[in-house]
C-alpha cells in the first residue's frame, strides 16, 4: 500500500476513560493494526484534540495524552487540532502532500464528529479514504445510541460515497500484500 498513511484520531485517555461504545475492542483492533502498518511502510500519524482549559482533553493533563497502548514512537508525527476535522489549521494536508500520501486509513474517535469531518475533508481534498470496520467509536448522543451512530455513518454515509468501509481482516491482508 504505497503512498498510504494510517491516521489515528483522538484515541486519547480523556475520551477512552469515559467508556465509548465497544471501546476495548476498538482499541484492540487499532493496537493490532499499528504494527502491521509500521512493518509494511505505512506511516502512522496521530491526531489529538485540544479541548481547551478545563476540558477532559486539556493539554498538559493525562486526558490529553494518546492512550499508552497505542502510543506513538519517537519518530512518528502528532498533529494537534482544535476543530473536528484533522485538517483544519493543523498542517496535516501539507504534510501528507509533501510525503506523497494519497490514501488514508482512518481510525479513532468520535464517529459523528471528528471521524466524519476528517473523512469528508480528506475526500474533498482528493485523498482515498479507507475505514476498517470496528476501528472507530463514539458515545450515545441524544436520542441516538452509539451503536446506531457507528452503523449509520459506516453503512449509510461513508461507504461508497466518501470512503471505502472494509472488513478489518481484509485491510490487514491488503497492507501485508
Amino acid at each position: 500500500m504505497k503512498n498510504t498513511a494510517l491516521l489515528v484520531v483522538d484515541v486519547q485517555n480523556g475520551l477512552m476513560d469515559e467508556g465509548p461504545y465497544q471501546g476495548e475492542q476498538v482499541l484492540k483492533d487499532i493496537e493490532a493494526l499499528i504494527p502491521v502498518c509500521r512493518e509494511n511502510d505505512v506511516e502512522v500519524i496521530y491526531v489529538r484534540h485540544d479541548g481547551g482549559k478545563g476540558s477532559e482533553l486539556e493539554p498538559g493533563t493525562g486526558g490529553f495524552e494518546i492512550c499508552a497502548r497505542i502510543s506513538p514512537q519517537s519518530d512518528e508525527k502528532i498533529f494537534t487540532k482544535t476543530y473536528n476535522s484533522a485538517f483544519l489549521k493543523t498542517g496535516l494536508k501539507d504534510y501528507l502532500t509533501q510525503k506523497g500520501i494519497r490514501e488514508i486509513i482512518l481510525v479513532g474517535m468520535q464517529t459523528e464528529y471528528c471521524i466524519d469531518s476528517t473523512c469528508k475533508t480528506a475526500f474533498e481534498l482528493g485523498f482515498r479514504v479507507l475505514i476498517p470496520e470496528g476501528t472507530f467509536t463514539t458515545f450515545d448522543n441524544g436520542p441516538m445510541r452509539a451503536a446506531e451512530l457507528c452503523e449509520f455513518y459506516s453503512g449509510r454515509i461513508w461507504d461508497r460515497r466518501f470512503a471505502s468501509v472494509i472488513p478489518f481482516k481484509d485491510l490487514a491482508k491488503l497492507i501485508s500484500a
